[in-house]
């Protein structure tokens, strides 16, 4: 069985984020979970907070019936979202252009086989 989790429009950039999903794709659920913990990394907060809401989904989907110990990160992967353009005000009336990127965040997890 297969759950899936989804973060959409994360205020962070998709290159910081894919940092920290490349350090958890294809571990076991609790390695990934320490693994974010002890990450000294900002992405890694809402990483955690997604893959335990995709552990969330895959127990109540299956009634209680999925075994937490054996589930693993199948697939996570991260997306550009909408970037939000500003500017800043520099010298002699000029102005230069600051981007502010975000994110979509898709984790899949799925149970070992035995």
């Amino acid at each position: 069985m297969e759950s899936t989790a989804h973060l959409r429009h994360l205020r962070m950039s998709p290159r910081k984020l894919s940092l920290v999903a490349a350090l958890i794709r294809g571990k076991p659920v609790e390695t990934a979970l320490n693994i974010l913990k002890f990450t000294p990394r900002a992405a890694a907060r809402p990483v955690e907070k997604l893959i335990k809401s995709a552990v969330a989904n895959a127990t109540d989907l299956s009634k209680g019936q999925v075994d937490v110990d054996t589930l693993y990160v199948k697939t996570i992967s991260v997306d550009q979202a909408a970037t939000q353009r500003r500017f800043m005000p520099r010298a002699m009336g000029r102005a230069t252009p600051i981007q502010k990127k975000s994110a979509h965040v898709h984790v899949v997890l799925a149970e070992a086989k035995k």
